[in-house]
């Protein structure tokens, strides 16, 4: 059995489970928390997916998890794992259901006192313009022959389409697009749940809030950045919907007999996986690629219909001007190369739940940004502040990944059991904040008292080097899906 005293302390934000305590464990486990956040994390079964995680064939340095961390399907959420090319094999649950489920930032010249008189038009029109819940789509769908082309080109098709602009994908984490992806790889029935899904917010933990810059921390980064005290910004979270989840089902599927062929034992099945360099490993990171490119396009677009919903409130030129601070994804696999005992190698980083973080002068950030680093986008829940952060050089210890988000304490069921929607909604009117939802089981699921102290994550994540603090959001109208 587990406990405390199985992990070192490496610093007062780091712990560490040596290979020495599971005969097949090939790499050290590393956690990222405080010790009080540590006693909490064996409420659930993280820890030990963790470990299961450090048996992944291929896996180099230990497996990771984030202070967000949280039990998921076979690794936890929360999950960084860096796997040798081309000997190493890729795992869709390493990667997540929901493929490039991530963040985009709009930021606006307004300043709460201007956007106060019409905050409530505003959150309605954002609702109407972008539906969202369990399986809503769009009431236009797109044909296959026009899903092809957003998977092989992401935002920057619908850019190139008149949807957005190009500030917006050269704000985007690899410009939106994955030049990998290969639409022959995506099933029908993928493709089928996709055609009115793009443009849309869906379910779960997916919102859109309407927040302001409660509190900056570093004035110049947040300069660069075009961050201001009480500026009003909105935030999307959500990802690649139905398609997503459909990728990864079909490539489970897959991999779960194949692994019997290629010689693959895992302490659970739900890591199924191949050798990155087999035909079906080679097929799951193109689909995975393409699915990834969905997720871009899907909140590219809801971008351009907030922007719609914004002039028509607003109306005006400046109303037309909300401009993308940045797009990351937090679910996705991407080649990366790092040097590992004194050889640089190439890797592919299996990121669960955790964010990408890159510092100052990397190649793969915008130009703009690389004096101070990529931002990165570390969201709360309903009623919860959320935070703007940097990546910085010290962060290549956990192959420059960052916290996700708040992370869960309790299970959708235990929420629905311990508060019901209709008091959540109380509760943030009481806070001044707007809720607009379709559901109050919805609502339950995803209250504040069901995920972790996102202040206290933001915290460990900015002190041990993961990230740091550039800006605190704080919400004053909450979109919500079922």
């Amino acid at each position: 059995m587990l406990s405390k005293k199985d992990f070192k302390k490496i610093n007062d934000y780091l712990w560490e489970i040596p290979k020495s305590f599971r005969s097949d464990m090939r790499v050290p486990a590393r956690i990222y928390a405080s010790e009080k956040m540590l006693e909490n994390i064996f409420r659930d079964e993280s820890i030990h997916q963790l470990i299961n995680g450090t048996t992944l064939p291929g896996i180099v340095k230990y497996g990771i998890v984030m202070p967000d961390c949280h039990e998921g399907y076979s690794v936890p959420i929360g999950f960084v794992g860096a796997i040798k090319i081309p000997e190493g094999i890729i795992s869709p649950g390493a990667c997540g259901f929901d493929i490039n489920c991530g963040m985009k930032l709009l930021k606006s010249d307004y300043s709460e006192k201007d956007i106060k008189p019409h905050l409530e038009n505003l959150a309605s029109a954002i609702q109407r313009e972008v539906p969202s819940g369990l399986g809503r789509g769009r009431k236009v769908k797109l044909s296959i022959e026009e899903i092809d082309r957003i998977l092989e080109g992401g935002a920057k098709h619908l850019v190139e389409k008149g949807y957005g602009v190009l500030e917006d994908v050269e704000n985007c984490e690899a410009g939106g697009r994955l030049d990998w992806a290969d639409v022959s790889t995506v099933s029908e029935r993928a493709k089928m749940r996709g055609r009115d899904q793009v443009g849309t917010l869906g379910s779960g933990n997916h919102f859109l809030e309407i927040q302001k810059a409660e509190e900056i921390f570093d004035e110049k980064v947040a300069k660069v950045f075009g961050l201001f005290k009480d500026q009003i910004v909105i935030m999307i979270h959500t990802g690649s919907r139905g398609l997503g989840h459909q990728v990864c089902t079909d490539y489970l599927r897959t991999m779960i007999p194949a692994m019997q062929r290629y010689g693959i034992k895992v302490p659970d099945r739900e890591f199924a996986c191949c050798p990155f360099s087999s035909p079906e490993g080679k097929r799951y990171f193109a689909a995975m690629a393409a699915a990834a490119n969905y997720a871009w396009a899907n909140r590219q677009m809801i971008a351009y219909f907030i922007r719609k919903a914004w002039k028509d409130v607003l109306g005006g030129e400046k109303a037309s001007s909300l401009k993308a601070l940045y797009d990351v994804a937090h679910n996705i696999i991407k080649k990366e190369k790092y040097v590992i005992d004194g050889k640089e190698i190439e890797v592919a980083v299996h990121r669960k739940g955790a964010t990408r973080a890159f510092p100052p002068q990397h190649l793969e950030i915008p130009e703009r940004y690389k004096e101070v680093g990529q931002p990165t986008i570390l969201p709360g829940t309903m009623g919860t502040a959320s935070y703007v952060m940097v990546g910085t050089e010290q962060g290549k210890e956990a192959f420059y990944s960052t916290a996700h988000g708040a992370g869960r304490a309790m299970s959708r069921r235990q929420a629905t059991r311990t508060i019901s929607g209709q008091e959540v909604v109380n509760q943030l009117k009481q806070k001044g904040i707007i809720i607009k939802c379709r559901s109050f089981r919805g609502i339950s699921e995803e209250a504040p008292l069901a995920y972790k102290d996102v202040d206290k994550v933001v915290e460990v994540v900015h002190n041990a080097g993961l990230s740091k603090k550039v800006a605190k959001l704080v919400p004053l109208a909450v979109i919500k899906g079922e």
